[in-house]
């Protein structure tokens, strides 16, 4: 496969996976926070069996088996539920942008965890994404931890879910890349996801499952947008230009924000944008900060 072609479908993983927290509300607001978040990833569990294909478990590194299940489920369902507990639609745009701060958390933890070298550039890049999600928090008002304690004290059940999905994505980025040796168990995760959130739909109280086309189109494209998203990223990594990839993956924050406020009819106040923003700028300078000593040490 051409470079340009398998880079093109990475990044329309990228625009797939973009547009998961605008869909994810979408769907939990006709079946539920719990039975809707069900519903999608069991179809995408079957779009995966046939795009990447069922998992040969028995080939998995044990620790790999464990670790990564625990993680990758328990990030999911703190993903979906965090979206579907959400008071409205705007509310649930701001929980998905907490959850974007996994990509800075992410090289944090690289650093302090597996010894990732680093230039300086990493401080300012935290500071810049931490400073980003507060102005996010902080809705029409000016940047303070009043508005922003009151604003994640209206709902702190949701704000907690993402903020503690962020910090299990990155773990889960962290450990299990070595652990993995090479296996892919993303069929087997999505079916352990969907078995878990099936388990909590039928042993506590839902709300009954609404059904109408707007509902049933946003749950098939929910489903394919993460079903067909990994499957073309992992086209994209491996067979695209990964640089270019990793880049426009940072810009997820804003094209999410956009296409959320899009499916759910919602306004975000300049603030809003300018957090977002800085959430981007922030996860890309993380990264670059390990890329730049990368290039350092390989000069010398």
């Amino acid at each position: 496969m051409k470079q340009q072609k398998a880079t093109l479908i990475g990044l329309i993983a990228i625009l797939l996976w973009s547009a998961i927290v605008g869909l994810i509300r979408s769907v939990s607001e006709g079946l539920g926070a719990v039975g809707g978040a069900a519903m999608i990833y069991t179809l995408s569990a079957l779009l995966l069996v046939f795009t990447v294909g069922f998992p040969k478990v028995k080939t998995f590194p044990r620790g790999y088996l464990i670790l990564g299940s625990l993680l990758f489920v328990s990030y999911e369902l703190c993903l979906s539920l965090s979206l579907g507990y959400a008071r409205s639609g705007s509310q649930a745009i701001e929980v998905g942008m907490v959850n974007y701060l996994w990509p800075s958390l992410t090289v944090l933890l690289s650093v302090l965890i597996a010894r990732q070298k680093c230039s300086p550039l990493i401080i300012p890049g935290m500071l810049i994404s931490l400073t980003g999600i507060g102005l996010v928090l902080a809705g029409d008002s000016a940047l303070s931890l009043a508005e922003i304690a009151s604003n994640v004290g209206s709902n702190p059940l949701s704000y907690g879910l993402a903020l503690s999905g962020a910090l299990i994505w990155a773990l889960y980025c962290v450990l299990t890349q070595k652990a993995a040796r090479g296996s892919n168990g993303i069929t087997l995760f999505f079916m352990l996801t969907a078995l878990a959130l099936w388990g909590k739909y039928f042993c506590t109280p839902q709300p009954e499952m609404t059904f109408s086309s707007t509902v049933l189109l946003d749950l098939g494209l929910a489903a394919g947008a993460m079903g067909f998203g990994y499957a073309a990223w992992n086209i994209g990594i491996l067979h695209g230009n990964v640089t270019v990839l990793a880049t426009a993956s940072y810009f997820i924050p804003v094209i999410s924000a956009l296409l959320a406020s899009f499916l759910l009819h919602s306004s975000l106040s300049p603030g809003f944008w300018q957090g977002a923003g800085m959430v981007s700028l922030g996860s890309l300078l993380c990264w670059w900060s390990t890329r730049t000593k990368t290039r350092a040490a390989d000069g010398a």
